[in-house]
């Protein structure tokens, strides 16, 4: 098998000087030839991903966070170019929900055993996403973040989250999807290929990346007690319709707010237009993956942290 290894050296937290080291030793002792690029800027992963599918490459292997995995991915739909994840970044939303482990030697392990997964994307106004596109509270949650890029991870996050919590207030939304029309003042909607944003976050947890369909959450505007409480279901897994959330699943979706403004596409923060169309692309995309995420409430997080942990102590050891 012939590789390219795409590195973003400036993705999450930790440095990337080991990476091409120990991804080449293990691939090639698994009989696999690597090439080894890494990215200078926005959407070089892009074009570095494309030349490789017209070089006929049979895998490509995004090393970085979500950003990164985006930018492999979209050069990938529609190719029979197999792409491989290593998730380096802040959240790693689409490897986590594909079981591919946080970390580097458990992450390689998916990639020599071989096994390709098929997998929907989505677009939003013919933009490619592969997790989750959103808008409202965690559109503003990404703005905040991304304008201090010297301050990345999970603890960071939190803080940009709690400081824009005190002052943001709520847009109103007519969502329009498979027949059913809704208006509400809302204070997140997302528009989920896969079950979370990243950090085992589960904003949709009964989503699928495999079925072609989109699953939409809807998280009303309300009180901060309810909004709090909104938020525990989200982190254990629990989120489910009720007074404070609407959820459905639709191949497409209309949206249409009350001014531009801010929207995150797999945690990148941009602007879009008053008016969204969301669309599910059905079988697009090859990764390897040992599966699909199956969200248990509380049991799935608990064993996320458990596994995390173990990881983590592996890697200390290989040190």
């Amino acid at each position: 098998m012939r590789c390219l290894l795409i590195i973003n050296p400036i993705s999450g937290t930790s440095t990337k000087k080991h990476v091409a080291a120990t991804v080449t030793q293990t691939l090639g002792a698994a009989g696999m030839r690597l090439d080894i690029a890494f990215t200078r800027g926005p959407g070089h992963a892009t074009e570095l991903a494309a030349d490789a599918v017209a070089a006929d490459y049979d895998c490509v292997i995004a090393a970085g966070g979500d950003g990164t995995v985006n930018e492999t991915a979209r050069a990938l739909v529609g190719s029979d170019t197999v792409m491989g994840i290593l998730p380096l970044g802040s959240g790693n939303g689409l490897a986590r929900h594909l079981e591919i482990p946080v970390s580097l030697h458990a992450a390689l392990k998916v990639i020599t055993d071989g096994n390709v997964v098929t997998c929907d994307h989505c677009t939003v106004n013919g933009r490619p996403f592969f997790c989750t596109f959103g808008m409202g509270f965690d559109a503003a949650v990404s703005d905040r973040y991304a304008s201090r890029p010297d301050k990345r991870g999970l603890v960071n996050y939190v803080k940009s989250a709690l400081g824009e919590f005190i002052n943001y207030k709520s847009d109103t939304y007519t969502i329009c999807a498979d027949g059913v029309e809704l208006t509400r003042r809302a204070f997140i909607i997302a528009c989920c290929n896969a079950s979370q944003y990243g950090n085992n976050t589960f904003i949709a947890p009964k989503a699928s990346i495999s079925d072609g369909l989109m699953d939409i959450t809807v998280v009303h505007a309300g009180s901060c007690l309810g909004t709090m409480l909104t938020g525990m279901e989200i982190m254990a897994g629990g989120l489910h319709d009720g007074a404070r959330v609407h959820t459905l699943k639709a191949r497409k979706v209309t949206i249409i707010r009350s001014a531009p403004g801010s929207a995150h596409i797999d945690g990148e923060p941009l602007k879009l237009p008053v008016r969204l169309e969301v669309e599910c692309h059905p079988d697009t995309l090859k990764v390897l993956s040992p599966g699909e995420m199956k969200i248990r409430p509380l049991l799935t997080p608990a064993r996320c942290v458990a596994r995390g942990v173990s990881h983590s102590i592996a890697d200390l050891f290989r040190k």
